[in-house]
């Protein structure tokens, strides 16, 4: 074959590829995004910046104007992220989605949303679905929504899985949120990638229903951790010392923890620290008060004995309950000792 007839042959081969690849329908994934507090609405768009323009999310909040306006963001801000539109309801953002992601406040609202959702006939697809809850409910309550997915799509047509965070908002923002992950082990692959969208860890803590109680063990203890460490600030103050001192010595002592380090209760020992803003932003203390409640819960329900707990919650409710603790981080408990500003 001459040099010439050959390179014509690979250019015609070449040119029907590109016809037929130009022609060819590209496969689209469809997610649902549902809950857009200040967690949800960042990851929600996280996700959708990082999904390619063929994928399509949709998107549902009870506060429709937040929906709306992460929307018109993501429109504005669109550089090859996947299409989105706003839901009139979960049922609907979730009745053609692939993968369904819901992050809501308490495991009542988690119940009504699936229960809307798996009111609708799922099963006409080929693809299995993918049930991906983001909240921070008890183990008690996620596996009884798991049990309803299984219910309602048998046969492995659809897969319920619990995926709390760690990061805080500002993780959320910035995409470094760290997941908890339970579920079976075969799903790993398909989930992972999903959450490395939103964060940069994913922690495999067990079968369904492990990632929660991970989850609520570890904030137990920065419920305490973060009471511990104001008392213990607000009694070296009291003796005279300088705070930022006192925080070096626990910080290269045993005392060390999160609370002391990054998230110190005393203004201007960490001017990152929501305490050196008025304690405004960070991790409000009505969550904190819920999380301890759930941990407590879930420790009843598997008969652990845990002492700490019950006074803790007291603390909390007895600091939010003042006006000027109300809302705010939940080092807030500093101000409510009476520690010094």
């Amino acid at each position: 074959m001459k040099p010439a007839t050959k390179l014509w042959k690979l250019q015609l081969l070449a040119a029907q590829r590109r016809r037929a690849f130009s022609t060819s329908r590209c496969s689209r994934d469809n997610y649902a995004f549902i809950g857009l507090g200040q967690m949800g609405y960042q990851m929600a768009r996280n996700l959708q910046a990082k999904l390619p323009p063929t994928d399509n999310v949709r998107l549902f909040d009870i506060n429709k104007t937040a929906a709306e306006t992460l929307v018109e963001e993501m429109k504005s801000q669109q550089a090859g992220g996947a299409t989105a539109q706003v839901s009139e309801s979960a049922a609907e953002a979730a009745r053609d989605a692939d993968t369904v992601i819901t992050c809501l406040p308490e495991p009542q609202h988690v119940k009504s949303a699936y229960s809307s959702i798996l009111a609708v006939d799922l099963r006409k697809r080929s693809q299995s679905r993918l049930f991906i809850d983001c909240s921070t409910i008890d183990p008690s309550s996620s596996r009884e929504v798991a049990a309803a997915v299984s219910s309602a799509l048998p046969n492995g047509q659809g897969n319920f899985v619990d995926a709390p965070m760690s990061g805080g908002v500002v993780g959320a923002t910035a995409g470094t949120l760290t997941f908890m992950l339970g579920a079976p082990g075969s799903l790993i692959t398909r989930i992972e990638p999903v959450l490395l969208r939103m964060g940069k860890r994913v922690l495999h803590c067990g079968p369904q229903g492990a990632g929660l109680s991970a989850k609520l063990a570890n904030n137990y203890l920065l419920a305490i951790e973060n009471i511990a460490t104001a008392e213990a600030m607000h009694l070296g103050v009291r003796w005279g010392l300088d705070p930022k001192v006192l925080a070096n010595v626990i910080n290269i002592s045993t005392g060390k923890c999160w609370p002391s380090e990054v998230n110190n209760p005393v203004p201007g020992v960490v001017e990152t620290a929501p305490a050196s803003r008025d304690y405004k932003g960070g991790f409000g203390i009505g969550l904190m008060r819920k999380d301890l409640r759930l941990a407590m819960l879930a420790a009843k329900e598997a008969d652990a004995k845990i002492v700490l707990g019950d006074r803790a919650t007291e603390v909390y409710e007895a600091a939010e309950g003042e006006e000027r603790c109300k809302g705010r981080d939940f080092s807030v408990v500093y101000r409510w000792l009476g520690g010094k500003e």
